[in-house]
């Protein structure tokens, strides 16, 4: 019987092209796994241990005080301005990945209402709890796939070796390897499932980005009167009549004053400032105390380019804000850093070991300013030396009144050098491990630290160590 020639068109009319699955990300997993540690690590830095940690310990440090600045607003302007910066990065790795989701309102950052998710809340904290074993499981994957690769390597070459040996008579059992190498490929697909590998972009988008939400309102609680579409920016001009300062509101868009080159020369950079313009700006904004603010609950972002390896370092604004009286104004932050360290490791080894390749060592890192300075400083202290003539005992107590006082300089030294190569391998995006801890902030560094106080103390240390090695020569 032939078939109805108008059969196939009526069957056509009730099959329907099913759905297509939802895109999960795959190898994709790594870089979102990056950009939730960012996520995670900005909301645990903006705790309320944290933020209390911040302005009664970090920013009252005599390493901060001394070498940055004294002045509470300054450095928590430079706080805030560094954690939208960071929360900006993220959320353009967010946007990225928005632009292959199914659900196209998830690409926009104004379609979602984080009003309703304070921070803290146990909502929130779920989303957290669920971001944080996302992370740990594509940590897991990406460790395993790491070692399975390394284990086929090895096999290839324990084969390679099983062919020659066998050619002589002898055996190799390569029976082990192979158990590991399966242990680890059943591991991998275990993984894949319950990483973000197989996770849909919708769901791994629409986590992220009520997190960007909720941490940028967080920002904005924090650090409220940093912030320019919530508090106004201090006009300096009195009013003849009372002797006023007045204050001007701008409800315009909403972004740290840092960003704002001329601004902050203005208002926030407190190097050339007066004490009466100080004065001024305590009466202002008082004690910077953290105020409650009617949050927006959406997060306004601004496009950056795609950024990699140290480049994120490189263009972070907030880094580039530094003048060039400071260390980082300079390009010596990194520089500096490691001196200040090779420096507090020859002060801090046995004496027979501070020899003169150390010595030379040391000396080869410093740029031509600072070698200037110390050798006119070296100078004047080798003369003093040389009166001591043959004194043994003189000689000595010379020798141990300059390291103690070295000793006491790498004190509060040593903790912003060692904060700066922190803060420089934190950025490293190539390098960067899957950690959700809070990041080191550039106030804490030496990048703002004023460049003439930093290179006397790097020269005093010097100077202490340089006794130390005249007296082992005796």
């Amino acid at each position: 019987m032939a078939p109805c020639p108008g059969a196939a068109n009526l069957c056509c009319l009730f099959i329907r092209d099913e759905p297509s699955p939802p895109e999960t990300l795959g190898v994709l997993a790594f870089d979102a796994a990056k950009t939730m540690c960012r996520l995670l690590s900005l909301y645990n830095s903006l705790s309320h241990q944290e933020i209390i940690h911040l302005r009664r310990n970090i920013i009252r440090s005599k390493s901060v005080s001394y070498l940055n600045s004294r002045d509470e607003c300054f450095l928590l302007t430079l706080a805030c301005a560094e954690r939208l910066e960071e929360l900006n990065l993220a959320a353009a790795t967010v946007t990225r990945l928005a632009a292959r989701c199914s659900d196209q309102n998830l690409a926009r950052f104004e379609a979602l209402d984080a009003r309703k998710l304070e921070f803290g809340t146990r909502d929130v904290e779920k989303k957290i709890e669920s971001m944080e074993k996302l992370v740990f499981a594509t940590r897991s994957l990406h460790k395993a796939m790491e070692s399975l690769t390394e284990m086929e390597a090895s096999e290839r070459k324990m084969q390679r070796w099983r062919a020659i040996r066998a050619n002589h008579g002898l055996k190799v059992k390569v029976e082990c390897f192979n158990d590991r190498i399966l242990f680890y490929r059943r591991q991998i697909i275990y993984f894949k499932q319950v990483s973000l590998w197989g996770q849909t972009f919708d769901k791994v988008v629409g986590l992220m980005a009520r997190i960007v939400c909720i941490v940028y309102n967080r920002i904005c609680s924090v650090f409220r009167i940093f912030i320019t579409g919530n508090v106004a920016r201090c006009i300096n001009q009195k009013r003849k009549n009372n002797n006023r300062i007045r204050v001007a509101r701008s409800p315009e868009n909403c972004c740290c004053r840092v960003e704002h080159r001329e601004l902050y020369r203005l208002n926030l950079f407190l190097f050339d400032q007066t004490e009466e313009q100080l004065f001024i700006r305590k009466r202002v904004w008082g004690c910077c105390h953290a105020q409650k603010s009617a949050s927006t609950g959406v997060f306004r972002y601004r496009y950056s380019p795609p950024q990699g390896g140290g480049e994120a370092a490189r263009n972070n604004r907030v880094m580039r804000l530094a003048p060039a009286a400071t260390v980082g104004g300079a390009g010596l932050s990194l520089r500096y850093a490691n001196v200040i360290m090779l420096a507090e490791r020859c002060l801090n080894a046995p004496d027979a070991t501070i020899g003169d390749d150390a010595r030379a060592a040391l000396y080869e890192m410093l740029p031509e300013r600072l070698e200037v300075k110390l050798r006119t400083k070296l100078r004047g202290e080798w003369l003093e030396w040389g009166k001591l003539k043959g004194d043994k005992e003189a000689h000595s107590a010379a020798a141990t009144r300059w390291r103690g006082e070295a000793a006491e300089v790498l004190e509060w030294l040593v903790p912003v050098a060692h904060d700066m190569v922190r803060w420089q391998a934190e950025r490293n995006l190539e390098k960067q491990k899957f950690e959700t801890r809070p990041t080191v902030l550039l106030l804490q560094t030496l990048h703002y630290s004023d460049l003439e106080k930093v290179e006397e103390a790097i020269v005093k240390v010097l100077v202490g160590l340089s006794y130390m090695y005249w007296y082992r020569k005796l």
